[in-house]
């Protein structure tokens, strides 16, 4: 039997085939949604990423019989260990053909970076933070993914398992909803009750407000109070938060991102909804990750066209003292409309923790289905 070579990657070469290997190990699978190669250069580059202010990284390759058959990431969030009070490693960006040797020897590559840096456990499938990818699909192999999620083989969990010594350290779970043929009840009560009684209204960005007026950043500082106290979660900083801004809102068909404003309180932002056409089809379209030469016109078709079915709900957030106030049916009741005028016909609600039963309760009045499970790993160093 072949021996696995694990390899650091160390230039821009390695890199580039880091990156390519999923396009490779994935190619002409119809649920995977591949990320654009020129984001996850942007994210994986210690140069362009501003987690890396509090972020260590580095990654790694399998080869066996003289040809890469995996991945993965080491990853050490120094902000979320403190704010946790652990002395955790991450694995992330794993991908492996279906040996076992090969995915045992990622692994353990990871669990000795993590050692030599004095880590006590070994946690993932998790990315920097979390505006990253992060869970193993567990359930829902046959459902497509989605461009904030990942999607992995059924035969990855089945080798987690049979290695031993893992355990879970938090599951998620995800839903497909069902844009009604018109606002549910319950929502358009709610959101004419929360109006009059706590003077909280819709508010719709213009694209100046976005660039100039700082909505932006204001938006971000609500994800921050918002998911603070969520799994894994470290506060974005301001060099973050500028990142994500650039990277989410330039493009953004803005019908689509509702936010919710307290009249009572200077017009105090107290909840975000960014929902975004899907683009899980658009980007299957993009060869090996590259816009050009055509992928570029399936992406724009979702985004400006809206020519697909489906919706990502893909920060949803309300500060925790607004919550029991029915700030999430405004949301609602602004954008099913939207919805239905466009034609979507489901929304995805990416992952929600499964002990998270405030998030799962806001989509209490639609039609709905959990088709996805993904897990995230631990194991004591």
């Amino acid at each position: 039997m072949a021996s696995v070579k694990i390899v650091r990657v160390a230039d821009s070469k390695g890199l580039d085939d880091f990156i390519q290997f999923h396009y490779d190990l994935y190619r002409g699978n119809p649920y995977d949604v591949p990320n654009l190669r020129s984001d996850e250069v942007n994210t994986l580059s210690k140069d362009r990423n501003a987690a890396f202010e509090f972020c260590e990284a580095d990654y790694f390759l399998a080869y066996k019989d003289g040809r890469v058959a995996g991945r993965v990431a080491a990853i050490i969030n120094r902000r979320a260990n403190e704010r946790w009070g652990r002395k955790c490693v991450r694995f992330g960006w794993i991908d492996f053909v279906d040996d076992r040797e090969v995915s045992a020897a990622l692994l353990r590559a990871v669990e000795q970076w993590g050692r030599e840096r004095g880590m006590e456990e070994i946690v993932g499938p998790l990315g920097f933070t979390d505006m990253d990818p992060e869970g193993m699909l567990t359930m829902g192999f046959d459902q497509l993914g989605t461009q904030a999620t990942i999607y992995n083989y059924p035969y990855y969990p089945e080798h987690m398992e049979a290695m031993g010594g893992w355990v879970k350290d938090n599951d998620y779970v995800e839903f497909k909803m069902f844009v009604p043929d018109s606002i549910p009840e319950k929502y358009a009560k709610i959101a004419a009750m929360v109006e009059k009684r706590y003077n909280l209204h819709v508010k719709k960005l213009t694209r100046r407000e976005v660039t100039k007026g700082g909505y932006g950043r204001r938006i971000f500082e609500v994800i921050n109070e918002t998911f603070k106290d969520l799994y894994g979660y470290s506060e974005l900083t301001p060099r973050q938060i500028d990142q994500y801004v650039a990277m989410y809102l330039p493009m953004a068909d803005l019908s689509l991102i509702t936010l919710v404003e307290d009249w009572n309180a200077d017009r105090k932002l107290v909840g975000v909804g960014i929902t975004i056409p899907s683009l899980s089809r658009a980007f299957q379209k993009c060869r090996d990750g590259r816009l050009l030469p055509f992928g570029w016109w399936h992406v724009l078709r979702a985004l400006k066209m809206h020519k697909t079915e489906g919706v990502d709900l893909l920060l949803m957030g309300v500060l925790p003292e607004y919550r029991m106030k029915g700030a999430n049916a405004l949301m609602f009741a602004d954008l099913i409309p939207r919805y239905q005028k466009y034609g979507f016909k489901w929304g995805e609600s990416q992952v929600e923790m499964e002990t998270n039963e405030n998030v799962q309760s806001q989509w209490q009045y639609l039609e709905k289905v959990n088709h996805k499970r993904r897990r995230c790993y631990r194991k004591e160093l």
